[in-house]
């Protein structure tokens, strides 16, 4: 348990660049006791190092023991123009997120210029049953939510919202085998998404792409499009990374010739 929460702290600073120790509590779900002691071991070892009262940062021993930068920033380099061109194109927002500790978190959103409505699903932490970008990540991640923990601690956000284990399990069965997850209404009435991971396996799944609108726009017919086109976007911006499987995601749909619009 030692081990796995210095990991946890160790992906949380390494993601966000920075972080305070109030953000590593929120994320790993540690009491601030316990953060603040494991904090100060990873100074001692040179692992973090402080940049201003409580706020920590990768130290210099553990940047040179790795050899590629998936900090937030240097993430949003690559990928945020993908996903406002994107935006731009099909009209709805467009998201990036990311499992960072425990939980995944919407860490970016990009809008449409087109002048044309849309809703923005906000940033911040998402519920791991009821969220696309969440079940994007969850269903390439074995173990990472486990029956016997989840029984009774699903919350029920509306009346289409999966609380049942069994149920939960099934989905992101679906999910690996089409290759993105789905939230219609799971959350807010009214509110659908659709996302996919960057890659199924390595750094990529743990991270998500997707797309966010109405019931209005995301139709089911609507949807069942810009499905492939998110895998296919995911699988671009994993071979720009670089990473081991993109080759495999970015052919999903290799056979499917991008349209100007989804719509």
């Amino acid at each position: 348990m030692y081990l796995e929460r210095v990991v946890w702290i160790l992906e949380i600073v390494g993601q966000k660049g920075e972080a305070t120790v109030a953000e590593i509590c929120t994320h790993a779900d540690l009491p601030k006791p316990t953060a603040y002691r494991l904090v100060q071991d990873l100074v001692n070892v040179g692992l973090l190092e402080p940049v201003a009262r409580g706020r920590f940062a990768p130290g210099l021993r553990l940047k040179q023991m790795t050899q590629g930068d998936h900090s937030d920033q240097a993430l949003l380099e690559r990928i945020a123009p993908v996903l406002k061109a994107a935006a731009t194109d099909i009209g709805v927002a467009f998201f990036l997120s990311r499992l960072r500790g425990k939980s995944v978190e919407i860490t970016h959103v990009e809008t449409p210029d087109t002048g044309v409505s849309y809703l923005h699903p906000g940033l911040g932490k998402r519920p791991l049953h009821a969220c696309s970008c969440s079940k994007a990540v969850a269903a390439f991640s074995p173990g990472l939510l486990l029956t016997e923990e989840m029984e009774g601690r699903l919350r029920a956000y509306t009346e289409f919202t999966l609380t049942d284990a069994t149920d939960l399990h099934a989905e992101f069965e679906t999910i690996r085998q089409r290759g993105f997850a789905e939230c219609v209404e799971e959350i807010e009435r009214g509110m659908c998404s659709v996302a996919a991971p960057l890659a199924s396996s390595g750094p990529g799944a743990l991270m998500s792409i997707g797309a966010a609108g109405s019931t209005r726009v995301f139709t089911p017919a609507f949807r069942e499009k810009i499905g492939p086109r998110i895998i296919r976007l995911a699988g671009e911006i994993a071979a720009s990374l670089g990473w081991a499987d993109a080759q495999k995601s970015a052919a999903y749909t290799a056979s499917d010739k991008p349209s100007a619009a989804v719509r």
